[in-house]
C-alpha cells in the first residue's frame, strides 16, 4: 500500500523543523503508572507553540508551499487555525481563518494574537468550507487543510519520532484521534523507528467515527458529534483513514466524564492544563479494558494541547 506519507517525509519535516518547533518534554509519574499498571510516558504538545501539536503541521506546510505572498488560509475550530496563524506571522504573510461561532474563546484569542484575519461561520463543516473558499478566491490566499495535507501530517508526525528518540524502545504508542492527521503521522513514525510497537487511537465516544470505521473495516464519516473534545469533531481525511486503518490495533473510546478526570490528574500531577482533546489519551489507557492488555509494559502518549477556557476546567486554578 502506497500511503499519503512515509517515514522519509517525516525525518524531512523534522529537520526542516528544528529550531522552529519545541523539543516538548515527556513527563511520567508512578501514580499514574500504578493505576495504568505499567510505565507510561506523556509527551507534552500542550506545551508547544501555541499550546497544541499543530504548530508542527502548520510550520511544515508553510515551509513547503513556495509563493505565499498571498497569505494562507484555513478552517479549525481553534488549535490549527493559532498554528496557521503564528506559522504564517514568522513568515510575514497574511493568515485569514474561519472559525465556528462556538470555539474555545482562548482559542480565539490565540488567532487574534498572531494577527490573522477570523472569519466566524455556523459550526458545520459546510459552512466552514464555503466561507474558506469565498476568502481564498477574494484573497488569492493558499488553503492549508488542517489534517488531510501530506506536509501537515509529516509535521505532525514529527512528535512521535521525537518520542520514540528521546524514550524509546516502546511497546505501544497512543495518539488522540480527530481529523487523523496527528495518527496517520504517529503511525508512520512509529513504524520507521520502532516497527513492532503496538499503535493505538484514543476517541471520545461522542465523537467515535475512527473507533466505528477501524472496527467495520470501512470509512464512516463524523454525523452530529457531541464532545467536550472540540478538537476531535471532524471526520478523518481520505489521506489519514487508509494508514490509520492499515496501521492500528484498536481505538479506545472514552466517555466525557472519563476525559475530565484524566485532566484533573494532569493538573493534580504535574500542574499541566491539559485540553480534552488531550487528555483522551491518558484517559483510555487507565480503562479497566486497556489496564488488562499483556505485553505493554512501556507506553508512549501524545497529550495533544492545552487550549481550554477557564471556566471549563473540572477544577480550579
Amino acid at each position: 500500500m502506497v500511503y499519503a506519507i512515509g517515514f522519509s517525509d517525516i525525518c524531512s519535516a523534522a529537520e526542516r523543523l528544528d529550531g522552529i518547533v519545541k523539543r516538548t518534554p515527556v513527563v511520567s509519574s508512578p501514580i499514574i503508572d500504578e493505576r495504568a499498571g505499567r510505565r507510561v510516558l506523556m509527551k507534552c504538545e500542550n506545551l508547544q507553540h501555541v499550546g497544541a501539536f499543530k504548530f508542527r503541521g502548520a510550520s511544515n506546510a508553510l515551509a513547503l508551499i513556495g509563493d505565499v505572498s498571498n497569505g494562507v488560509c484555513t478552517h479549525s475550530s481553534g488549535n490549527h487555525a493559532q498554528a496557521v496563524a503564528l506559522a504564517a506571522k514568522l513568515h510575514g504573510v497574511p493568515a485569514y481563518i474561519v472559525m465556528p461561532s462556538n470555539a474555545p474563546k482562548i482559542k480565539v484569542k490565540g488567532v487574534e494574537s498572531h494577527g490573522a484575519k477570523i472569519t466566524f461561520c455556523e459550526p458545520n463543516l459546510e459552512a466552514r468550507e464555503i466561507a474558506a473558499e469565498s476568502l481564498m478566491e477574494n484573497t488569492g490566499a493558499t488553503f492549508v487543510h488542517p489534517f488531510n495535507n501530506e506536509n501537515v501530517m509529516s509535521g505532525q508526525g514529527t512528535a512521535a519520532l521525537e518520542l520514540l528518540q528521546d524514550q524509546g524502545p516502546l511497546d505501544a504508542v497512543m495518539a488522540p484521534i480527530g481529523g487523523g492527521g496527528l495518527m496517520s503521522g504517529t503511525c508512520i513514525a512509529t513504524r520507521g523507528l520502532a516497527p513492532d510497537a503496538r499503535l493505538f487511537g484514543a476517541e471520545p465516544l461522542g465523537a467515535d467515527d475512527a473507533a466505528r470505521s477501524l472496527s467495520s473495516g470501512e470509512y464512516v464519516p463524523q454525523k452530529e458529534p457531541k464532545t467536550i473534545c472540540d478538537g476531535l469533531l471532524t471526520s478523518m481525511g481520505s489521506k489519514t483513514w487508509p494508514i490509520i486503518r492499515d496501521h492500528l490495533e484498536d481505538i479506545v473510546t472514552v466517555s466525557d466524564e472519563e476525559v475530565l478526570e484524566a485532566m484533573v490528574i494532569l493538573h493534580d500531577e504535574f500542574e499541566m492544563v491539559v485540553e480534552p482533546s488531550g487528555a483522551v489519551t491518558l484517559a483510555a489507557i487507565l480503562k479497566e479494558g486497556f489496564v488488562r492488555k499483556e505485553g505493554i509494559d512501556r507506553i508512549g502518549i501524545i497529550l495533544s494541547g492545552g487550549n481550554v477556557d477557564a471556566e471549563s476546567l473540572p477544577y480550579k486554578m
